[in-house]
């Protein structure tokens, strides 16, 4: 072994639209696990979503500011490519259910094979957020819920903001 350090930096790739307290947690205790963590914001146009990419990187820097160690970047693309850009082998996923487990054992396949380099870390959610995801609490709040103890208090705010409530 030589003299130099080896730095480890994950990646948390998602669209977090919005962040939850699940991401949040996630972060929380996989950043102690790691030198970096790079929370990766995807810009899908595939996907709609209902904040920009933007506005859900802002959500991510307010609602994390309190760790360390985290830093939040938007990305286009392939998964793999922005992995290389920022000079990380290491995906972190998490797993809600088992729905979950099969589509990202899949993706992980398939980032295995176009960089074997890449490992996938699966993470299970604290108990308190297994059943949170963000199309549901989207949904929730869109018919007027209140989705207050998923989010931070600034998604709160922001999807208040965002949304028509309807109540029909």
């Amino acid at each position: 072994m030589g003299n130099s350090q080896r730095v480890t930096r994950a990646i948390y790739p998602g669209s977090f639209d919005p962040v939850t307290n699940g991401h949040i947690d996630l972060m929380e205790r996989v950043v102690g696990l790691f030198d970096e963590l790079i929370v990766a914001v995807a810009d899908s146009k595939d996907k709609k979503t209902l904040f920009t990419l933007e506005e859900r990187i802002e959500l991510i820097k307010v609602t994390t500011a309190h760790v360390d160690s985290i830093e939040v970047i938007g990305f286009k693309g392939l998964l793999i490519d922005f992995a290389k850009q920022v000079n990380s082998r290491i995906v972190i996923r998490g797993l809600r259910a088992v729905s979950d487990f099969e589509y990202e054992f899949q993706l992980s396949w398939m980032n295995r094979q176009l960089d074997p380099n890449i490992e996938t870390l699966f993470f299970a959610p604290a108990a308190d957020y297994a059943f949170v995801a963000a199309s549901l609490v989207k949904e929730i709040a869109q018919l007027g819920g209140d989705v207050s103890q998923f989010v931070h208090p600034v998604v709160n705010s922001a999807l208040t903001e965002k949304l028509p409530i309807d109540k029909s």
